[in-house]
């Protein structure tokens, strides 16, 4: 659980603002049908959750508006994201994972991987060649 300025957060709460986030990059107005779709889940359940993370003071929502991460619910989510994205590539591009399979393992990953592991993850990432990082070959060591 990551703790916020009011309590803890739990990785499904993560999951909340990370889909908030990543709606929002798409389009201009989040709703609580847009992440019941990408999360697959019912609209009552992430009505809430958002209560949750209104109390919490990551979202603004009014009843049947859209909603609006706040700045810091929108820090959160970007380190999230940024956390999902690297667990994920480093899955596909150096495991040889399908990338459902990575999807899947990533997000459940993002949670529980600690700061310094993932740190080292995306130096590792970010130190391969660009060759190898734009087409996901694999080398071997000698």
């Amino acid at each position: 659980m990551r703790k916020t300025g009011r309590g803890s957060l739990s990785g499904s709460m993560e999951d909340y603002l990370e889909a908030i986030h990543c709606i929002g990059e798409r389009q201009v107005a989040v709703r609580v049908r847009d992440i019941a779709k990408r999360m697959e889940i019912t609209m009552p359940s992430v009505t809430g959750a958002l209560k949750s993370l209104e109390r919490q003071g990551l979202v603004n929502h009014a009843r049947y508006d859209w909603i609006d991460l706040t700045p810091e619910g929108k820090r959160i989510a970007e380190e999230v994201f940024r956390r999902h994205r690297v667990l994920r590539e480093f899955l596909t591009l150096i495991l040889g994972i399908d990338s459902k399979t990575a999807e899947r393992d990533a997000c459940g990953m993002e949670h529980a991987v600690s700061e310094t592991t993932l740190d080292r993850l995306v130096r590792f990432m970010e130190t391969r060649p660009r060759r190898d990082r734009e087409s996901g070959v694999r080398r071997e060591r000698r």
